[in-house]
């Protein structure tokens, strides 16, 4: 449980009690977690070497008075569910299809991911959006590499998985990549839960070689099949020129939202105002009319 001096909206989020489940997908367990009855709602979909417990404290705030249902996800390789010999995209925008059902989402879910997780749910638009409500791109980079891949490929992170030989050392090295400061509460609670019991002590959930995966450029993204829209982070790593190349790509009717003075995790260091842009964009998503794909907007 979180320390008594946390945000009182804290505390309540994280004593909402998550359902889990898991769901096989081509051969691998894929585990989620949700909050809020079963029907309309969202999906939430990690970043890179992240897991669905990045969203503990932002999925029951999801819920909001509407009643929401809210799923959040590990994608294989990452978090609780299994790993594959390969990765991609694709194969995870797949992944987020399947779970929508069993994880008691109604038809025409909005997917909702951050960074990679936002370019799985660009890819999920474009070969799913007839099935889907929506997705929502959160400060994804839509470039060659990634900082994740980069630090991966130049071997200063996510290498071969260190094992520490207690729970507590292990926590006090958890670092994100790019580095950045936030809540220490919410950097605690993620850290606390992206370890795993191994031989000789503890080690990170996730699957190094999830970086070995394809990458979405901006000649990879097209017209979607469905709604989109686009959150970056004001120090984030999707600055304004790439938000405007991409809505070009994806059609001007497109919004953009910038979230102030947040950097690229921002459900680490901006989580309220993350939460009040995503309600506000749904509710009006529930009632306005979905610009046609494509469509030039004035």
């Amino acid at each position: 449980m979180p320390a008594p001096d946390t945000p009182a909206w804290f505390r309540a989020a994280l004593a909402e009690e998550a359902e889990t489940g898991a769901v096989e997908v081509d051969g691998t367990t894929v585990a989620y977690r949700a909050w809020g009855p079963p029907g309309e709602g969202v999906l939430l979909i990690h970043g890179g070497a992240a897991h669905a417990r990045w969203w503990d404290h932002l999925g029951p705030l999801l819920v909001g008075p509407e009643g929401r249902r809210v799923v959040a996800m590990d994608l294989s390789g990452h978090g609780d569910s299994g790993r594959r010999e390969h990765y991609t995209l694709q194969q995870w925008a797949a992944e987020a299809l399947a779970v929508t059902e069993p994880a008691g989402l109604a038809p025409l879910p909005v997917i909702l991911g951050h960074s990679m997780g936002g370019m799985v749910a660009l890819i999920a638009a474009q070969e799913f959006g007839d099935r889907l409500g929506g997705a929502v791109a959160i400060d994804t980079p839509v470039r060659e590499m990634t900082p994740e891949d980069r630090a991966a490929r130049q071997r200063r992170a996510f290498g071969p998985l260190r094992v520490y030989p207690d729970r507590d050392r292990a926590v006090r090295h958890f670092r994100t990549v790019p580095p950045q400061d936030g809540e220490p509460y919410v950097l605690a609670h993620i850290a606390e839960h992206s370890l795993r019991p191994v031989a000789g002590g503890w080690s990170w959930k996730f699957d190094p070689h999830v970086f070995r995966r394809n990458t979405l450029t901006p000649d990879d993204v097209d017209v979607p099949g469905c709604r989109v829209a686009l959150f970056r982070a004001e120090h984030g790593l999707m600055p304004k020129d790439m938000g405007e190349l991409v809505r070009d790509r994806l059609g001007r009717g497109v919004p953009v939202v910038e979230i102030p003075a947040a950097a690229h995790h921002v459900m680490i260091d901006s989580p309220i105002a993350l939460v009040t842009g995503l309600r506000t964009l749904l509710a009006d998503w529930r009632h306005s009319r979905a610009a046609t794909p494509g469509e030039v907007l004035a």
